[in-house]
């Protein structure tokens, strides 16, 4: 005699198990810690994870680089060096976008866009261009207020301040520099 009969499953429940599993599981694997809890808290991960605050502390010391660069009067080659750490610095900073939060994605891509444009027509224009240099150091100022644009709006999503470069966190290491709550 024969065991009990098994039931098959149609051809589509099956398939239809499959994908519902394939959704969950994809699903899942998307919904990373920069996807979850409040808006100040995922801004404040991304900062952490991100290096938000050291982006923009990078690309301040890089322009400050390079204007001494020029108030030096250093050769040509050297101007060029400084100007190429700004574009990279820029190009790196703009892979850590998007942040969890449109406004400082915008303030961020346009300041790593700028920083980037900046340090690119340094790097042309050393020693063979005033017009390239010109630009660039247009672009070099305004770089300035638009990071600060962007950290204003880090402390209003999370009301705290990001560390930078310029702003080292404590011996704790609190990546915003203990302040706020």
């Amino acid at each position: 005699m024969r065991g009990p009969a098994r039931r098959r499953r149609p051809a589509h429940v099956a398939g239809a198990l499959l994908l519902a599993a394939a959704l969950g599981s994809g699903a899942a694997s998307c919904a990373g810690g920069d996807l979850t809890g409040t808006p100040s808290a995922r801004v404040q991960s991304w900062v952490v994870d991100g290096g938000g605050g050291t982006a923009i502390g990078t690309l301040r010391a890089d322009v400050t680089n390079v204007d001494q660069a020029l108030a030096r009067h250093n050769a040509p080659a050297a101007i060029r060096t400084v100007c190429a750490l700004l574009s990279t610095d820029a190009n790196r900073a703009m892979g850590s976008l998007p942040t969890p939060d449109g406004p400082l994605t915008a303030a961020l891509e346009r300041a790593y866009t700028d920083a980037a444009s900046a340090g690119d027509h340094c790097e042309r224009g050393a020693g063979a261009s005033a017009a390239l240099m010109a630009q660039s150091a247009r672009e070099r100022t305004a770089l300035g207020p638009l990071l600060d644009a962007a950290v204003a709006r880090i402390e209003a999503v999370t009301g705290r301040t990001p560390s930078t470069a310029t702003t080292a966190p404590p011996p704790g290491g609190d990546p915003f520099g203990g302040g706020g709550a």
